[in-house]
């Protein structure tokens, strides 16, 4: 099968993907429906992938293209999943799901919590994160891949967020990515109530 993963490089993933035979090909830039990755690839993986995905381009791969996303979906579709579950003080987790046309509103193949400590950093809780994420796909991309790994619908609710979102609490990140979480928690739930 040829794999066409689409984000940064994720050396241990993609070794993983190819130790069955199978061949990856990675695009970091905007793919379109004739972007030689697309016409190359059997099935996409993205990943950290920041470009949404055409509904041309989807409709090649029904059922055969999937995001590893690290929130707990519904909660924090979109940019900084990790920044929002302490803003809004969401369900903290990561998730598997298929691409659709919507942003990161595919049904869900597996999705597991993950838990923090109060003295975690953004950055500890995101290594956390991407830890989880990586795990949990390489358990089941076998399953994933011959296409037995049952799916379901994201229930309703959730939230989204687009990365010109977090300009309203940049002035919270006073250590950037080593702000302490406790800080954080709730704080764009309040600002929603000040309003």
């Amino acid at each position: 099968m040829n794999v066409g993963w689409l984000g940064p490089p994720a050396p241990a993933l993609e070794s993983y993907v190819e130790s069955p035979g199978d061949s990856v090909q990675r695009a970091e830039n905007r793919i379109a429906a004739d972007s030689p990755i697309i016409t190359w690839a059997d099935f996409l993986v993205s990943y950290g992938y920041r470009h949404i995905i055409s509904e041309e381009v989807l409709n090649r791969f029904p059922r055969r293209a999937i995001n590893l996303h690290i929130s707990y979906l519904p909660w924090n579709r979109g940019a900084d999943p990790n920044l929002w579950s302490f803003l809004e003080d969401s369900p903290k987790g990561v998730t598997i799901h298929y691409l659709d046309e919507g942003l990161d509103t595919g049904d869900i193949l597996i999705q597991k919590r993950v838990d923090y400590a109060p003295e975690d950093t953004l950055q500890i809780s995101y290594n956390r994160l991407k830890s989880a994420i990586e795990e949990l796909f390489m358990s089941v991309w076998p399953d994933i891949r011959a296409g037995n790994q049952p799916s379901f619908p994201q229930p309703p609710g959730g939230t989204s967020h687009r990365s010109r979102d977090r300009a309203s609490f940049e002035h919270l990140l006073i250590q950037g990515w080593e702000t302490p979480v406790a800080e954080l928690i709730g704080k764009a739930l309040a600002s929603k109530m000040e309003k």
